[in-house]
């Protein structure tokens, strides 16, 4: 399937997959780094960013997408990549991993290990985000992104330092998740997610210390689920990349 990316470096292939209603730029703040040791390559899933969305009759589903990567992956001839992803991206790359045909694969609070009780609220907290992008006027969405206290009030819920944002990449994230065709079915898919098959690739599974959406504790139960510890991201939340890039960068070339 052919979805939007984009490439740099050189070196053994990387692919970057972001979270549900984000987009490959919100990698930009490690694609340089991870650039000088792997040709990385950011996509945007099928139904965000720019890229298309799914065929007529494909539901989104973790899988699905999942399906998706693995077939862009072939149509461009990468053949076992080390995988990176964030949230629902890192869901997918565990799921790769578990289909074998990954090298490595690196997960930032991945998806699917939260109760019942966390994923509603998981649920709610990006219902309610969508609903604030969609309803924000270019010049209100600017205004909010240039104002320090209206920007931690915004994004507090994803990242440990709002200060840390570029205003310009809050207002094209906020947009993305404000347009992205395939935000409520692939939520509604997440009722019925459970945590992947074993993997059959090497793993590393990371969690924001200050993690608001996906709790940090669920990391207890993807360390149970994988048979190893999970990887403490100081002073991130859930979106780290934004946080500490250079922890980030450290983690995902490590694994």
């Amino acid at each position: 399937m052919e979805l939007a990316f984009e490439r740099r470096g050189t070196g053994a292939p990387l692919i970057l997959i972001h979270g549900i209603g984000h987009h490959w730029q919100g990698w930009l703040p490690v694609i340089d780094r991870l650039a000088v040791a792997r040709t990385v390559i950011a996509i945007d899933l099928p139904g965000f960013g720019a890229s298309p969305g799914l065929p007529e009759g494909i539901p989104y589903t973790a899988e699905s997408l999942a399906d998706a990567v693995e077939s862009f992956c072939a149509l461009l001839g990468v053949r076992e990549p080390h995988v990176a992803g964030n949230s629902l991206g890192g869901y997918i790359a565990l799921e790769l991993a578990s289909r074998g045909v990954v090298r490595t694969a690196t997960a930032l609070s991945p998806a699917g290990f939260w109760t019942r009780s966390e994923l509603v609220y998981c649920q709610a907290v990006l219902r309610a985000l969508r609903a604030s992008a969609r309803s924000m006027s270019v010049e209100t969405l600017v205004k909010t992104a240039e104002s320090r206290y209206l920007r931690a009030v915004s994004a507090g819920v994803l990242v440990a330092h709002p200060s840390r944002l570029d205003p310009a990449a809050l207002v094209a994230a906020t947009r993305a998740l404000g347009e992205a065709a395939g935000f409520d079915e692939t939520l509604e898919s997440f009722g019925g997610l459970m945590p992947p098959a074993p993997p059959k690739s090497p793993i590393t599974i990371a969690w924001g210390e200050h993690d608001r959406l996906l709790l940090r504790r669920q990391a207890v139960r993807a360390a149970r689920w994988s048979g190893q510890r999970v990887k403490l991201l100081k002073g991130c939340g859930h979106l780290p990349m934004s946080d500490d890039p250079e922890l980030v960068t450290r983690v995902v070339l490590g694994g």
